[in-house]
């Protein structure tokens, strides 16, 4: 078995702790949830488990309530600062933006913003539109023995498939295409 960073199995165990997870029920969130993965310093997401369940007895043994208090404690220390005024003095007239530095970057997390997003008055998605009703309308008439109704729809697809070849495309072919 191989080892395992310790950022790993106290990020693992804080996250257990704080929402109350069973073993199994751990992993499999460690495995689905991307900011979990990167809590307990995964590089990267990825659909795999970290590590098995079982592990994490051994977690509880090497990491006891003592040495777990220990680093709570360093943690505290560490980000504790030292003379709670910057600079040292304190200066009644100073805000705080006055004093405040650029310390670093900020990283965002984009993941949940959609990459393709088509514009309103694209006809890919008039297309798209008219295939999903021709599919919702073939359903309904299936179901209740209904005749399908005349849609023209080789019609339809045809004038599409002109547009969506033309390499330059006027308002005019677009206004024709939409109306038909």
């Amino acid at each position: 078995m191989l080892a395992k960073p310790l950022r790993m199995a106290l990020g693992s165990l804080l996250i257990q702790k704080q929402l109350g997870f069973s073993d199994r029920e751990l992993v499999e969130e460690l495995t689905e949830n991307p900011y979990f993965q990167y809590f307990i310093g995964l590089p990267g997401y990825q659909t795999e488990p970290p590590f098995v369940p079982s592990l994490l007895v051994e977690f509880r043994k090497c990491l006891t309530d003592d040495i777990l208090g220990e680093i709570n404690e360093m943690i505290i220390a560490y980000n504790t600062p030292d003379d709670p005024t910057p600079g040292g003095e304190s200066n009644p007239n100073a805000t705080e933006t006055d004093t405040a530095e650029n310390n670093g970057t900020l990283i965002l997390d984009a993941t949940c913003a959609p990459q393709n997003i088509s514009f309103p008055q694209d006809v890919n998605l008039l297309n798209e539109a008219r295939e999903n009703l021709e599919g919702i309308v073939d359903d309904l008439c299936r179901r209740f023995d209904y005749c399908v109704p005349r849609m023209y729809r080789r019609n339809a697809r045809k004038d599409y498939l002109n547009l969506a070849k033309c390499k330059k495309r006027t308002g005019k072919k677009i206004r024709k295409a939409i109306k038909q």
